[in-house]
């Protein structure tokens, strides 16, 4: 009786011929650059006091340049959430997340808007682990929208998977600087 379950180890350790793949060499592919576009100026007469009893908007009119910096500036926002307590003093005296907000007012909105979703959604810690954008919407002169995802470890017991909150937060340019305009609740 031993010698079968010896037997039996043995050949259940035994790699078959099979599994041996061949190695696969892919072509060369060939380098292909994408065109340039270039972004039309967008001239809306609201915007600039044209029509007669018009309401005039701070947020400025917008260059392809200045798209770019969104991008950017945004999913450098995103990647500064990560890994941080949203219920600790000191992340909320991070003098580098507020410096992401035009004022006082709309980083304590923002962030007390944030601090309750990870809470609600179960956030071990409320930490978010890690974040994504998923879209950048680009609505019109000066105002854009960011919606992101955020994923942070199950707090709850016997929860060994991850939770998410999905956020829409809404961006303008102002003062030649983007900033996160917290939206009402």
């Amino acid at each position: 009786m031993g010698w079968v379950v010896a037997l039996a180890a043995l050949g259940a350790c035994a790699r078959p011929s099979w599994m041996h793949l061949p190695d696969v060499h892919m072509p060369e592919m060939p380098h292909v650059s994408m065109p340039h576009v270039s972004m039309p100026s967008v001239t809306l007469p609201s915007l600039h006091g044209g029509a007669k009893g018009s309401r005039t908007s701070e947020v400025e009119v917008v260059q392809s340049a200045d798209v770019a910096d969104f991008y950017t500036r945004a999913a450098e926002f995103y990647k500064r959430l990560e890994g941080r307590r949203f219920n600790s003093v000191v992340s909320f005296r991070d003098a580098g997340l507020r410096a992401y907000f035009e004022n006082e007012q709309a980083f304590t909105d923002y962030y007390a808007d944030v601090a309750d979703h990870l809470t609600t959604a179960h956030f071990e810690r409320s930490v978010p682990v890690h974040t994504s954008v998923d879209e950048f919407l680009v609505d019109g002169p000066g105002r854009a929208r960011v919606q992101v995802r955020i994923v942070g470890d199950d707090e709850r017991p016997f929860r060994f998977w991850t939770s998410t909150v999905r956020r829409e937060d809404r961006w303008e340019r102002r003062s030649g600087q983007w900033w996160i305009t917290p939206t009402p609740p």
